[in-house]
């Protein structure tokens, strides 16, 4: 009945129609979700909207959890299994009652367990859905880490579980691990929470810093004694196995770690430093469903172009950008489209990041003479049908995959360059004759990651004239411009999350004469815009027009030419 209730507030607001709701209860009866939730994920209406209604309707307070300073200690009343069940956050006490962050204040199941649980009156408030599971993961992995942290120092050993091996899965939800053992975990699951890329363990002069890297940049998360940090690094180099007493040359290892119900890759690198060893561990999910090529981004006119390219059955297919644009996720999407019975697959990595069934996936080790060029070789010598090369570095591995490209193989590999045209120069830098790039390169994908605006603190901005200048947007009547303001959900940046911006080159006739007979800068952009080329600056604005990005990210990431 308290779910029709709910639809018949909506439905007085005049935010709700009949038809809607009724929709919406049937998609109910197949889940175990509140029905606000289900309104919402269908988008017939907005979270502001359920939050307003509710509000006004039964008079609950609503609570900027952006703003609001949580005690830990609050978290005696609420044990953390109840606070992640019912996602609710404990706010304040005032006497005899206990203040209550809740995405559905309805929620009456969770009302009663907390209830239960803390002894004392509860008096439900509303909060945004991802400040709640913001606070959650600050609040609970913090307090955990504390204890972890403080019963470290009451033991004043090394209490690691050097049993554990990079061959076995460390399940962080274990709650009778040793404390060292506990406070990894908590750093690791926070991070994962809050879909960190990296995690960097820092040592200094008076205290160790852990900070997250979350869509690309980094923010300071928790600060270790430094009377702890070797019991820290050590359980990191324990659970990748790694040498624990090899302290002054860097070292590489590899983890896995399950998180609920989820296991997790981890690339851990060590790096001797004047206050000890800097740890950074590089997260990389198994989530194949974020292996697709709407998932990363690519416009369906882009997608078009994509696809002549993938019918190649010889040929060099680049990915190209600075570190950090996503250009291994392109790769890789392309690639397992690409996989089948039929063919023969080989991938060249440093490192393998993502390991999938139906390719053989070789590692790079420079340091015994597995270099990228000599596997190449090699890899030509197990006939091969389409090759992956992780990077092209040097010359030689790029006129090795441009020969190979020319006697009939399809070679998929990433460039570091500005954007798609620039990586013709870059090839002819490293030494490649002009007649092997006219003949090999097939086409060439661009790519950056401007980061989106946070949902939960959107509102309408105007850029200066000067910012739109930069950008190219000459009509900006026809634009409504975004921007967060920060808040909890977000770290205070006002983005969450990022997209992807793209152009695609397709090398056809009138370019590959122009690179074979020599080409001026001028000479290769006009043949390029005659070719049907759409700059991803151009995909940049449209994202803009939408309220995904801001123009100011378009600025930060992408290399505006004219």
């Amino acid at each position: 009945m308290k779910y029709k209730r709910l639809g018949e507030m909506l439905i007085d607001a005049g935010i709700l129609t009949e038809e809607q709701l009724s929709k919406a209860l049937e998609i109910k009866k197949g889940t175990d979700e509140r029905l606000g939730t289900i309104l919402v994920k269908e988008k017939f209406i907005t979270e502001a909207q359920l939050i307003e209604t509710l509000c006004k309707q039964m008079g609950i307070e609503f609570i900027d959890l952006a703003s609001t300073h949580i005690d830990p200690g609050l978290t005696q009343f609420v044990p953390k299994a109840i606070a992640r069940k019912e996602r609710v956050i404990p706010v304040r006490i005032e006497g005899d009652n206990l203040y209550l962050a809740m995405e559905d204040p309805m929620n009456f199941v969770a009302i009663e367990s907390v209830r239960n649980a803390s002894k004392k009156k509860v008096i439900p408030l509303i909060a945004y859905t991802d400040a709640i599971k913001h606070a959650l993961t600050e609040v609970y992995e913090n307090e955990g880490a504390s204890k972890a942290m403080e019963q470290m120092k009451e033991e004043g050993t090394l209490t690691d579980d050097s049993n554990r091996t990079k061959q076995q899965a460390v399940d962080t939800s274990a709650t009778d691990a040793a404390p060292t053992v506990r406070l990894v975990n908590s750093i690791i699951e926070r991070a994962i929470s809050e879909k960190a890329s990296d995690i960097h363990v820092e040592p200094g002069d008076k205290e160790m810093i852990v900070r997250l890297r979350v869509d690309g940049r980094l923010t300071k998360v928790l600060t270790i004694p430094k009377e702890l940090q070797a019991a820290v690094i050590s359980r990191f180099k324990v659970m990748s196995g790694m040498d624990i007493s090899e302290r002054r040359i860097p070292q590489d290892g590899r983890a896995l770690v399950r998180v609920g119900a989820k296991d997790i890759d981890l690339r851990l690198n060590t790096l001797p430093t004047i206050h000890g060893e800097k740890v950074v561990l590089r997260i990389l999910s198994r989530d194949e469903g974020m292996l697709s090529r709407h998932a990363i981004g690519i416009t369906e006119e882009d997608n078009v172009k994509i696809d002549r390219l993938l019918k190649n059955t010889s040929g060099v297919i680049l990915i190209v950008g600075p570190t950090g644009s996503g250009k291994t996720s392109t790769m890789y999407t392309l690639i397992r489209e690409m996989v089948s019975e039929e063919v023969n697959m080989i991938t060249l990595e440093d490192p393998v990041e993502f390991q999938m069934e139906g390719i053989t996936q070789c590692q790079i080790n420079e340091k015994i003479g597995m270099t990228f060029s000599a596997a190449l070789r090699s890899c030509l010598r197990q006939d091969p049908d389409i090759i992956g090369i992780g990077e092209i570095r040097d010359g030689e591995t790029a006129e090795i995959a441009m020969r190979a490209a020319m006697t009939g193989h399809l070679v998929i590999s990433t460039i570091h360059t500005e954007d798609a045209v620039s990586a013709l120069d870059r090839l002819k830098d490293m030494g490649v004759e002009p007649y092997l790039i006219a003949g090999a390169v097939r086409g060439i994908i661009a790519q950056r990651l401007p980061r989106r605006i946070c949902p939960a603190c959107k509102k309408e901005v105007h850029p200066d004239a000067t910012a739109l200048d930069i950008v190219g947007i000459k009509d900006p009547e026809n634009y409504t411009f975004y921007k967060g303001e920060g808040c909890q959900s977000c770290f205070g940046t006002g983005y969450r999350g990022r997209c992807g911006v793209f152009e695609v080159l397709l090398i056809n006739s009138a370019l590959r004469d122009l690179i074979t007979d020599g080409y001026t800068k001028p000479e290769l952009r006009k043949c390029v815009k005659e070719s049907g080329y759409v700059p991803m600056i151009q995909h940049g604005r449209e994202l803009v027009k939408q309220g995904i990005t801001t123009v100011d990210e378009l600025i930060r990431t992408i290399s505006i030419l004219d």
